[in-house]
């Protein structure tokens, strides 16, 4: 598994960097948009109904609002990434109280909330330059493996159990430690101090993880394991986005709040 793991992650970060650094920048765009649109399709599946009609509505709901905020940045990127902040915060907190019943207009909500900002934050930091695209997904990413490996070795302690049983507090605080190495290598390609980067990035990464949190809770509720299975060893689209989902918005506005732009 971990090998079948290494070699998806290896194409994927192979296909990202052709994506930000070869394709045009409309061409990057639109592989964004049907990333997030194949996010919507798997979300589907947690409305709790098989009904077709319902969850090609939902696909198509997404696409419109994707549209519509694609052709309306950068006026609209503040306002959606404020509204994911406050989303997530809201997330934060559901997740201390979950199990909880999920009802089925809010499923529909959440997944616009998820998807739709995480368009608008990917694109926005594309659009100022691919680096900090890549910056964001190297956060996510090392929040991700060095949890995976910290948990193997020195997990214990249940971070959720309720939603993810897997996870552990030392696989927090190792991806945490591997998030700060990171933020330090990037500090001078991005021209910040590290002594701010440093703080922000690893603030960052612990929302990634009320990402994850949050759509494990939906297919909990929905009783799916893994979102599909686009990605051998790693799951459908979501079980790879659900982090960046969370950060992603954070991040493009804190590198505007601290003073990094295109």
């Amino acid at each position: 598994m971990l090998k079948k793991r290494i070699v998806t992650g290896l194409i994927g970060l192979a296909v990202i960097f052709v994506v930000l650094f070869v394709l045009p920048a409309n061409a990057a765009t639109a592989f964004i948009g049907l990333l997030v649109l194949g996010g919507a399709w798997e979300w589907a599946s947690f409305l709790g109904t098989d009904d077709p009609i319902k969850r090609a509505a939902f696909i198509a709901l997404v696409a419109v609002l994707v549209l519509l905020a694609g052709l309306g940045l950068p006026a609209l990127a503040s306002p959606v990434l404020y509204l994911s902040l406050a989303w997530w915060l809201f997330a934060l907190g559901w997740i201390f109280r979950f199990p909880t019943p999920i009802p089925v207009a809010f499923r529909w909500l959440a997944g616009v909330l998820v998807l739709v900002p995480l368009f608008v934050a990917l694109v926005t930091l594309y659009e100022s330059g691919p680096i900090r695209l890549l910056f964001a997904l190297f956060v996510v990413w090392a929040a991700d493996v060095g949890a995976y490996f910290a948990g193997r070795r020195f997990g214990h302690v249940k971070l959720a159990p309720a939603i993810s049983p897997g996870k552990t507090w030392e696989g927090v605080f190792g991806g945490m430690l591997l998030v700060a190495v990171i933020a330090l290598l990037f500090a001078p390609v991005l021209g910040l101090p590290a002594k701010w980067l440093i703080p922000f990035s690893v603030a960052v990464a612990l929302l990634s993880i009320v990402g994850d949190l949050t759509v494990s809770m939906f297919k909990r509720t929905a009783g799916i394991k893994d979102s599909g299975k686009l990605f051998p060893g790693h799951g459908g689209i979501l079980d790879r986005v659900d982090s960046v989902s969370a950060a992603a918005p954070v991040l493009a506005l804190g590198l505007s709040w601290l003073g990094v732009g295109g």
